[in-house]
């Protein structure tokens, strides 16, 4: 399954490299709840020794995006929905602020940067069956290229750890519904989800018109949308 996830190093590699393969395969939907991790196969699948993917591993239980559960499994951890909506509170707060302060700072190449993605995103969900993981993938990097415009690393890095924690739930109910659902049902449901988290006409549209206050509520609005709909759907999450 790794092997699928992971892009091969081609050189003797720091845990920083292995940290960054698998955090952005936790931030962008790779990887569901409950998933585990076997550090031989990211070892292999890698072409690194298992000692900085232990290392990497070691500094994700520390940020809670994987857990030790009994027989000392490496695995991503489950979610309650309490703990969803504390994550989701605290997401649209810290997202709104740094969308709020990304507006006065963009540049051309911002701009081009949030057009060019919010384009893919938009080819892609036009599509006859659209690729949802590639849709939550483009999404979470639309979101990113807005934050890094505001010019805050320690926000930044803020943000990066709660989409740990976040990121598996989003492609949660298109991996575990694969084994009791039509492919096309599936598809509908997930592009439904997908429309539901990416409402990006109308903050893109406010941040390329400097409208502080509009981008921030469109996106808070789009985080907290998106976290009812998974909520409702009663198979993203854990009940408490």
């Amino acid at each position: 399954m790794i092997h699928e996830l992971v892009t091969p190093l081609q050189r003797q590699t720091l845990s920083g490299d292995v940290y960054e393969q698998l955090k952005e395969l936790l931030m962008s939907g790779r990887m569901m709840p409950g998933q585990q991790l076997s550090l031989r196969s990211t070892a292999d699948a890698l072409k690194v020794s298992v000692m900085p993917v232990r290392e990497a591993t070691q500094r994700l239980v520390a940020e809670k995006a994987l857990e030790i559960g009994p027989g000392r499994v490496i695995r991503v951890p489950m979610m309650t929905v309490s703990q969803f909506r504390e994550i989701t509170s605290i997401r649209a707060n810290l997202e709104g602020f740094a969308t709020e302060q990304a507006c006065p700072r963009m540049n051309e190449r911002h701009l081009d940067e949030i057009e060019t993605l919010n384009a893919a995103f938009n080819d892609e969900l036009g599509q006859d069956n659209p690729d949802g993981t590639r849709l939550i993938s483009i999404n979470k990097d639309l979101h990113f290229a807005i934050y890094r415009a505001s010019e805050m690393p320690m926000l930044l890095q803020l943000i990066e750890i709660l989409w740990l924690r976040i990121g598996p739930i989003l492609n949660y109910d298109l991996r575990s519904g694969s084994k009791r659902l039509e492919a096309r049902a599936i598809s509908d449901h997930h592009t439904r989800l997908v429309k539901t988290l990416s409402h990006h006409g109308k903050f893109v549209k406010a941040i390329k018109t400097g409208d502080m206050e509009g981008a921030k509520a469109a996106l808070k609005n789009d985080i907290e949308n998106a976290a009812e709909f998974i909520i409702s759907s009663g198979t993203l999450v854990i009940s408490d």
